[in-house]
C-alpha cells in the first residue's frame, strides 16, 4: 500500500503551534519539508513510533531522493515535520548532524541509533539495502555500493497527539 499524500493543512498548523512557543525560530521561515519514515503506511508508524519512544535518533536517505522531490539536503538545525502512516503530521524534527557516505561507510553506532530491527549494523546493511532497492526500482533510478547516502542525526523538537507533546529543546 502506497503513502497517501501528508495533510499539509495540518503540518501548517503543527509548524505555527511549534513557531509560536519558539520565537528563536526565524518567522520568514515557511513550511519545511514534510515527510514519511518509510515506504509504506504500516512501516512509517511503526518507525514513528520508534521516534517518539526516544529510540530512533537517525535516519538514512539516497542523497538522489532529494534531488527527484525538488529539495536541497538537509543542513545542521533543518526542521522537518513527519508525518504518521495516515499523513497525518505528528512530529517536528530538528537536523542535528549530517554527512554523506556510501553504505559502505555505515557503522555500528550509526545502526543501533536508527534503532531498527536488531540495532546490529548487518541488520542494518540488509533492510536498508533491499528498502533501497525498492525505492530505486519505484523511481526509476539504479542503487549501487557508490550510491550516496544522507546519514542524519535528529532530535525532537515538538509532538503532538499522543506523540511527545512537551517541547524538548
Amino acid at each position: 500500500m502506497t503513502l497517501p499524500a501528508p495533510d499539509v493543512a495540518a503540518a501548517h498548523r503543527l509548524w505555527g503551534q511549534y513557531r509560536s512557543a519558539r520565537p528563536s525560530v526565524a518567522r520568514d521561515v515557511g513550511l519545511p519539508p514534510v515527510e514519511y519514515f518509510g515506504d509504506s503506511p504500516a512501516l512509517a508508524d511503526e518507525l514513528l513510533r520508534l521516534v517518539a519512544s526516544g529510540r530512533k535518533r537517525a535516519t538514512a536517505t539516497l542523497a538522489i531522493e532529494f534531488a527527484l522531490d525538488d529539495q536541497l539536503l538537509p543542513r545542521i538545525g533543518d526542521h522537518w515535520v513527519a508525518c504518521d502512516g495516515s499523513g497525518s503530521p505528528r512530529l517536528v524534527l530538528r537536523s542535528t548532524a549530517l554527512r554523506v557516505g556510501t553504505i559502505g561507510s555505515a557503522d555500528e553506532s550509526f545502526a543501533r541509533d536508527e534503532a531498527e530491527d536488531d540495532g546490529s549494523l548487518a541488520a542494518w546493511l540488509d533492510s536498508h539495502g533491499a528498502y533501497w532497492q525498492r525505492i530505486a526500482a519505484a523511481g526509476g533510478f539504479e542503487f549501487t555500493e557508490d550510491s550516496e547516502i544522507v546519514f542524519e542525526h535528529f532530535e525532537v523538537v515538538w509532538g503532538l497527539d499522543g506523540y511527545p507533546s512537551e517541547d524538548r529543546t
